[in-house]
């Protein structure tokens, strides 16, 4: 297990696999393998070489240091492919950040103050793609500011290239809600409003990972496959969309063994009290790993012996602790592998299963893993 007690496995033929079904189901629309968030826990470089080599031809990023670090994994393996920046420069940044980028790097922009500030920015001409806000109301030009930000675009003149135009939705991973064929709507009434104004809206995309699978319409020039290129499918109901390969395993090891005796309680706060003569095993991973403090509380389980084996007790910021079931009991010792995220003999914990029971999303289960956790080609 290396030299720590705790350790994400990470597969990067999984990563390939995936990227290689995802690209077969998008067809003609090419792949950005999204792998902002340190490849959403899983390794930005790892996740960026694995993409590429599965079929993606471009990846994504939410930080200028991402874009940074995922342009120079491109270029190791001989790639120059495009590296989109998927949030707008903050105000402060934009005249400056943007000079230590490759010209490789697209920036997003989503207002016409965002376009200035890219228009400003000393150096070489800068290829944008604007983001349209479809009714995620996060981030975007709204329909009303359309107008104006054909004017910035106008304005900067050879300052900035406009490649592409998008937008993102807010349900496509709730495959019979209406609310995405009516962002789709508002899109494509956006883009008719800017070929209006006399731009060219180039490489026109909407679909993540939830729309490439689930909403066929939205598969445009290009699409953003994110949680789906790790193996996860991006919410339950989508589970089987697609045959997918996790690509990550989170594992660690059993420390210590003690027979908890009837009333007795275990961690702080003494929330979890034994009914019975119980065996409880301390387990080498914490809080600051990324282990939710209530995860036994929300009956979230590991694998010991290929047994399904309950949290109990508060986590603690470096150990937790789980009940050991009777069949084994008497076997388990320091030194066994515990499993956190994977399979160990016949039993799988997936990262979907975990999130469903805390009341979460595998995005964060999986993004939670702290830089303490070694991650481990494996």
């Amino acid at each position: 297990m290396s030299l720590s007690v705790r350790v994400a496995r990470v597969r990067p033929s999984a990563v390939e696999a995936n990227v290689r079904r995802l690209t077969e189901r998008a067809g003609d629309a090419a792949l950005c393998a999204v792998v902002k968030a340190d490849g959403y826990g899983h390794g930005a470089v790892t996740a960026a070489r694995a993409a590429l080599a599965g079929g993606a031809s471009w990846l994504a990023v939410a930080t200028i240091p991402e874009a940074l670090e995922v342009a120079e994994a491109a270029g190791s393996v001989g790639s120059n492919a495009p590296v989109l920046m998927l949030a707008e420069v903050a105000p402060g940044l934009a005249t400056s950040a943007p000079v230590s980028c490759p010209e490789q790097v697209r920036f997003t922009a989503a207002s016409a103050a965002g376009i200035e500030a890219l228009a400003a920015a000393p150096g070489p001409t800068r290829t944008i793609h604007l983001k349209v806000d479809t009714g995620m109301h996060r981030m975007g030009a709204l329909p009303a500011e359309l107008d104006s930000v054909a004017g910035a675009l106008r304005a900067a003149g050879d300052r900035l290239r406009l490649e592409g135009v998008w937008t993102h939705f807010a349900v496509a991973d709730a495959p019979d809600d209406p609310f995405t064929a009516e962002q789709l709507g508002r899109f494509d009434e956006a883009l008719a409003r800017l070929r209006r104004s006399g731009l060219s809206t180039g490489v026109v995309h909407a679909a993540n990972s939830a729309g490439l699978l689930a909403h066929p319409n939205a598969r445009r020039d290009l699409v953003r496959a994110g949680i789906a290129i790790y193996g996860v499918p991006p919410s339950p109901e989508l589970e089987g969309a697609i045959e997918l390969e996790p690509a990550l395993e989170l594992v660690s090891c059993v420390t210590a063994v003690r027979t908890v005796t009837p009333g007795e309680t275990v961690s702080y706060g003494r929330h979890w009290r034994a009914g019975e003569p119980t065996r409880v095993a301390t387990v080498a991973i914490g809080y600051a790993d990324g282990i939710r403090r209530d995860s036994g509380a929300a009956g979230v389980e590991v694998l010991v012996r290929g047994r399904r084996c309950p949290i109990v007790g508060a986590v603690t910021m470096d150990q937790l602790m789980v009940a050991l079931p009777p069949a084994i009991a008497d076997e388990a010792a320091p030194g066994d592998e515990v499993v956190l995220i994977g399979r160990q003999g016949s039993q799988e914990i997936t990262a979907t299963e975990v999130a469903r029971r805390l009341g979460t999303i595998a995005y964060e289960v999986l993004t939670s893993i702290s830089s303490r956790v070694p991650r481990v080609v494996a």
